[in-house]
């Protein structure tokens, strides 16, 4: 790569980390000004779109003059070709963005865009969004499968139960996420773990908690109702059981759902390494899933069960079905960072051979991340989705 190309991405890159926000702003309101319609593909709060779409930008003008990472940046941008699928997007749209993108970066570089500049840098743009259509033409498989709402249960204040049948069979391994989008909130996609493995029924189960502040696991829990249509876009998401590693499973509240996912494909197995599962709330009562652990526990010899609250006792509105204690399973009071680490400690060398998967809030799996290192736990062997 020229020099002069070298140092016009380097400099590029360094405008537009001087102000991000300035930078995402000016290149959608380019684009709405070439497409008006293209607005319509966004939800009404562009915030989402505008992160991430900054954060690939500076990855591929940090990679792209580097020796190293081209393979990978290939493949995260075919990902994300086949993720853009859902948004319906055609050749034409990339075009737009192509146009967008190279008068953007054009303005920002101002006298620096030479004739050699701006060859280089079109080639670049070219690059994302040839990788992107090329991955989005050859993806196996519908953009987006409908599955409708056929049981809502409503397990507390905050969470609820709500199981899908889709048109046709999903596609995902258990332990992954998949894209989601309401009727309440059309154009807002998130990610939501499914508590049952695919099956050729179509069948699918999410758990979900209505965050503070969140719109649409509030609209889920709150608003849903049977006979809404969902829309289910791609599956993402790398947690496993190894077949031959021991594990130890960290779950908070609806974090469980991977993980009982995992847990019910590894019940068809002839056998399974030792797998210890914690599973953890604020209260008792807001363990919901412990009859079904119980069942699980009871025909898998491999699989063990520690119950672990950060209150002894439940608050007047909620009452459990049944203490943890009466199920037999153990019961810890802290935090499933301590409870881990504690029971661990008994152990010389327990992390040596042993994989961790966690799921839960992103305060959650950060704590116990980093209370597992300290305690011996090495950090590659540590998984868990992004947040």
């Amino acid at each position: 790569m020229p020099d002069e190309t070298r140092i016009a991405l380097t400099r590029l890159r360094a405008l537009i980390n001087a102000d991000p926000d300035r930078f995402t702003g000016s290149y959608f309101a380019r684009l709405f000004a070439l497409d008006p319609t293209a607005r319509e593909l966004f939800p009404a709060s562009l915030t989402h779109a505008r992160g991430g779409f900054y954060r690939i930008i500076d990855h591929v003008l940090e990679v792209t003059p580097a020796p190293t990472g081209h393979d990978e940046l290939v493949e995260l941008l075919a990902q994300l070709g086949r993720d853009h699928r859902k948004f319906g997007l055609t050749d034409y749209h990339y075009d737009l963005a192509h146009r967008a993108l190279i008068a953007e970066f054009a303005s920002l570089l101002g006298p620096a865009w030479t004739p050699t500049v701006a060859t280089a840098i079109g080639q670049t743009v070219t690059f994302i969004t040839g990788v992107m259509r090329g991955a989005a033409a050859q993806a196996p498989g519908p953009a987006l499968t409908p599955a409708r709402i056929v049981e809502k249960f409503q397990i507390s204040r905050e969470h609820a139960v709500v199981r899908l049948l889709a048109q046709n069979p999903l596609t995902y391994l258990p332990g992954q996420y998949l894209e989601v989008q309401v009727p309440q909130w059309p154009r807002a996609w998130r990610m939501l773990s499914p508590s049952i493995p695919a099956n050729n029924a179509g069948e699918v189960e999410f758990h979900v908690r209505a965050i503070p502040g969140g719109t649409v696991s509030r609209a889920i829990v709150q608003d849903s109702r049977v006979g809404d249509v969902w829309s289910i876009a791609q599956s993402h998401g790398t947690l496993h059981v190894e077949p031959t590693t021991p594990t130890t499973i960290v779950a908070g509240g609806t974090g469980l759902s991977p993980m009982r996912s995992i847990l019910t494909a590894l019940c068809t197995n002839v056998t399974n390494p030792p797998v210890h599962l914690y599973y953890g709330a604020r209260h008792p009562g807001e363990l919901y899933e412990l009859p079904t652990l119980q069942h699980m526990a009871a025909m898998n010899p491999w699989l063990s069960v520690t119950a672990v609250t950060e209150q002894r006792d439940d608050p007047w509105w909620l009452t459990s079905l049944a203490p943890p204690g009466d199920m037999e399973f153990p019961h810890l009071i802290g935090t499933l960072a301590e409870a881990v680490t504690h029971d661990a400690a008994q152990v010389p060398g327990y992390w040596e051979n042993r994989d961790v998967l966690i799921a839960g809030s992103p305060a959650m799996i950060e704590a116990t991340r980093r209370k597992l290192i300290i305690d011996g736990a090495s950090f590659r062997r540590i998984h868990h989705d992004p947040f």
